[in-house]
């Protein structure tokens, strides 16, 4: 019973033991995923990694591994207790001829909220290749597996980046802070930021200083010691993750462990695509221990170097529009949070994996060099050392 469960998660490097996977054979004999609404693949995905994960790092893998072997399994989301899953069910990935794509008209934002709300209420039955109804395949704004310029992606994947509101449930994975660097590089390029001084108490061997002093105390040995040099410099790190920032995980990664080893006053924070009310440490918990944006602001003083990482691929609405976040409907547009976090750092500037080439390309990249000033540097060398130059001045 479940043993390939077992060599799945074998497989992926999990360190399970067989006591372990006995452990979880005898709750599941002893019925303890029985309540009133009978089993469910949540109820024993808690089981399975309450008995078989023993440390909390492993977690990320056990979900993925978890989801490669139940593919297939209906997992149940607040999102489904509202779409019937059968209509999302896609059978085909069709093709536009660019014809068709500019003969599609667009919504604002009210006329497609609206919409979407008189869709809920008139639809009855799942619709394919259609342009009004929530489906699949087609050119309506509501559903995935299609085109429109403008429209809600409702699951799925977002195959053209177009969707300006998407309504699924997102998961999302701390960046490693102990990634092993493929270059030295990084490092190299964000020393120009460091400035040390000497402070604490006098640990380090003045050696200078002990020669001098062994002489003029005519050959007797006088140890003089000094503080440990420290980097001065704070570092305030808000860093998007998930959606189209998993195509840059290595990379900011790699930065992520480059500063971490070196600015000892570094503070890190998440955010996805836009920063809004709140921020967060742990993807796991970003809904339960939240940091408000203005006690962020509040916490940190002004001498705190402000360094934004995203590729600040999103929708527009997402940036200048109340409710526009893909996640929950924020009170007000992520431009304001930006404008009040270069206003409390002045000393900020944002780092974009994306390539330099595409921006041009990309509305909402616009926008957000606009909002930075043009602090806007490519995650490269060269883009590195220019982004730490202008924090020094």
């Amino acid at each position: 019973m479940l043993i390939d469960f077992f060599y799945t998660l074998r497989a992926a490097r999990l360190k399970v033991s067989v006591t372990e996977y006995l452990s979880l054979l005898e709750a599941l004999k002893l019925d303890v995923l029985a309540d009133d609404e009978g089993p469910s693949i949540d109820r024993f995905y808690v089981l399975a990694r309450t008995a078989l994960v023993k440390d909390e790092a492993q977690f990320d893998k056990f979900d993925r591994a978890f989801a490669a072997y139940f593919k297939g399994v209906e997992m149940l989301t607040d999102f489904t207790l509202e779409v019937p899953l059968d209509w999302l069910r896609q059978t085909l990935e069709r093709e536009f001829t660019p014809e068709e794509l500019a003969a599609i008209e667009t919504m604002g934002w009210d006329e497609l909220m609206q919409t979407l709300k008189q869709r809920f209420e008139e639809q009855k039955e799942r619709h394919e290749g259609g342009s009004k109804w929530i489906g699949t395949g087609g050119t309506s704004p509501f559903g995935h597996g299609g085109a429109n310029p403008q429209g809600i992606r409702i699951g799925g994947a977002g195959r053209t980046k177009s969707a300006v509101k998407v309504w699924e449930q997102r998961a999302y994975r701390d960046y490693d802070d102990g990634k092993e660097l493929g270059t030295r590089n990084i490092k190299v390029a964000l020393r120009r930021l460091r400035r040390f001084a000497r402070e604490g108490s006098e640990l380090e061997l003045d050696l200078d200083g002990t020669i001098h002093g062994t002489a003029a105390n005519a050959g007797l040995l006088d140890i003089r010691m000094i503080p440990e040099r420290h980097n001065k410099v704070k570092v305030l790190l808000l860093m998007d993750v998930g959606g189209t920032m998993d195509e840059h995980v290595h990379r900011v990664e790699e930065l992520f462990s480059a500063a971490k080893s070196e600015f000892k006053h570094l503070e890190f924070y998440y955010f996805h695509n836009c920063v809004y009310d709140f921020v967060w440490k742990n993807n796991r918990r970003r809904f339960a221990e939240k940091l408000a944006t203005f006690d962020l602001i509040r916490k940190y003083n002004r001498d705190y170097k402000l360094v934004f990482v995203g590729d600040a691929t999103m929708s527009p609405y997402e940036i200048l529009q109340p409710g526009g976040s893909v996640e929950y409907n924020n009170e007000e547009p992520g431009a304001e949070w930006l404008q009040r976090l270069t206003h409390a750092f002045p000393k900020y500037a944002w780092i974009n994996p994306e390539p330099q080439g595409v921006w041009g390309y990309r509305q909402s990249i616009a926008i957000v060099q606009q909002l930075m000033g043009q602090r806007m540097f490519p995650l490269t060398l060269g883009g590195l050392e220019g982004a730490m130059r202008l924090l020094t001045k």
